[in-house]
């Protein structure tokens, strides 16, 4: 999988950060509410509040390209959203008898509402499907390196052993739970229907049948009670969007550190040899996937906070708060589409150098191992003091640029402490093994598999996706 976007966008920055096919331009935006306005027509006609026919014709001529976008955003202004003059222009090529079914008990913040409710759930969709993607190459790489040893790294600093199966075990868990996150997100999508202050008074005792047959034409659920201002559902949308981000940026920032030069344990793959180049260092083979992918997450907190306090609405309609989320949730979910699509390519091309994890961890000396040999010794001299005596070890080692062991064995009180706590030269060998010291790394990456395992098992019981 190369560098060269499928998903059709064009212009300076849309190959970078809207690749995938998620879909929240203008027309998409459009399009999303007029199927309201048709999938509404066709409810009243069913509650018998409209003409026969009439849910079809509007259905008919509820196309985005047979409207001017740019039209309907200049009249927009007049009203502070483009549903009334959308409403009049879908009107106007309809039959005069017809035209009746149009918007019929609903206001604008129906219309607006619902279509976010449709953009998200189609975004959602393509957004698993890469997340899926991701999760499968994370999964596939904790398999093959279970046994792949590297340093673990602490404050940026060389910690303990580690595996690399651990590692992807560890984003292959992260991936999933977003997953998970994202679904229950989709669940609670639901229609947005009260007419003018939440009441559906327009509609007399006919409001709730037709709001049951609006969310069935929809597929989306119906809520107890319209939602004009409360937010939670757009605030629980963007949650589970950000926490996708949050999780995809983890790997692709791993992934920047793991790929620095002095590091060099993995790197990406290169479908084209320019891939990573620089335009003043022929020499240079950056991360860009990477990159691109954290480009995508870093502004998504902001956006995050933008839709959390844009949650405090007034009344029954929101002055402006209301208004503050269109364009912010149409970025949140092309960002995280194209995060996630960006991800998968990441992970599968991703190689991994186990010779290069091995050297990084050898060429420390054996420092990663000074809690192993701590807790050998810990038994003899007591904890405290088998760490002060280790400590002061690895800190001769350091400076004299030797190995751990050897400034145990080389020094007559660290000596004797190995000969008190009966551990021969051997045995102290075999303690600075890194792959002697891995504890429950392969556990923990058999049940990530297993927990993801499971959820693929799943995959065909969730209906949120029609």
């Amino acid at each position: 999988m190369g560098l060269v976007s499928d998903s059709g966008r064009t212009g300076l920055f849309g190959p970078l950060f809207s690749r995938s096919a998620v879909g929240v331009s203008d027309t998409d935006w459009l399009q999303a509410m007029l199927d309201t306005e048709a999938a509404l027509a066709r409810a009243a006609e069913r509650a018998g509040l409209a003409a026969p026919g009439s849910g079809a014709a509007v259905t008919a001529v509820a196309s985005a390209e047979r409207f001017d976008i740019d039209e309907l955003g200049r009249a927009a202004v007049l009203a502070g959203n483009p549903v009334p003059p959308l409403v009049r222009a879908l009107s106007e090529v309809l039959p005069a008898g017809q035209r009746e079914a149009v918007h019929l008990g609903a206001t604008s913040q129906d219309i607006i509402d619902t279509a976010v409710m449709l953009l998200a759930r189609r975004a959602i969709g393509v957004i698993e499907s890469d997340l899926a993607a991701a999760a499968g190459h994370a999964a596939r790489l904790a398999r093959e390196n279970t046994a792949t040893v590297l340093a673990g790294r602490t404050l940026l600093q060389q910690a303990v052993p580690v595996t690399f199966g651990l590692v992807a075990a560890g984003w292959l868990t992260s991936i999933d739970e977003s997953r998970l996150d994202l679904r229950q997100a989709r669940s609670r999508l639901a229609i947005q229907f009260g007419g003018a202050a939440g009441t559906l008074a327009a509609l007399g005792n006919d409001g709730l049948a037709v709001a049951a047959l609006l969310a069935d034409e929809l597929g989306l659920a119906e809520p107890v009670l319209p939602w004009h201002t409360d937010r939670l559902r757009v605030v629980q949308l963007a949650a589970a969007l950000a926490g996708v981000c949050a999780a995809l940026s983890k790997v692709a920032r791993d992934v920047t550190l793991l790929a620095q030069t002095e590091v060099a344990e993995v790197s990406e793959g290169a479908g084209d040899p320019r891939q990573g180049g620089s335009s003043a260092m022929p020499h240079k083979r950056n991360p860009v996937v990477a990159i691109l992918v954290l480009g995508c997450t870093r502004r998504v907190p902001g956006l995050l906070a933008t839709l959390t306090a844009a949650a405090e609405q007034e009344h029954q309609r929101a002055a402006g708060a209301w208004h503050a989320e269109w364009e912010t949730l149409s970025e949140l979910l092309r960002l995280t589409g194209s995060a996630a699509s960006w991800s998968a390519t990441l992970l599968a091309g991703l190689r991994v150098d186990a010779d290069r994890m091995r050297a990084n961890l050898d060429a420390s000396g054996g420092m990663p191992m000074a809690e192993h040999v701590t807790a050998e010794l810990a038994p003899a001299l007591g904890r405290l003091a088998a760490h002060d005596l280790v400590a002061a070890a690895a800190a001769r080692a350091a400076q004299a640029r030797t190995t751990l062991a050897a400034e145990l064995l080389g020094d007559a009180e660290a000596a004797a402490a190995l000969q008190a706590a009966g551990i021969t030269e051997p045995q102290l060998g075999a303690a600075v093994d890194p792959a002697a010291y891995l504890g429950a790394s392969a556990a923990f990456t058999q049940r990530a598999l297993a927990a993801h395992d499971e959820l693929g098992n799943e995959e065909g019981d969730d209906p949120g996706g029609r």
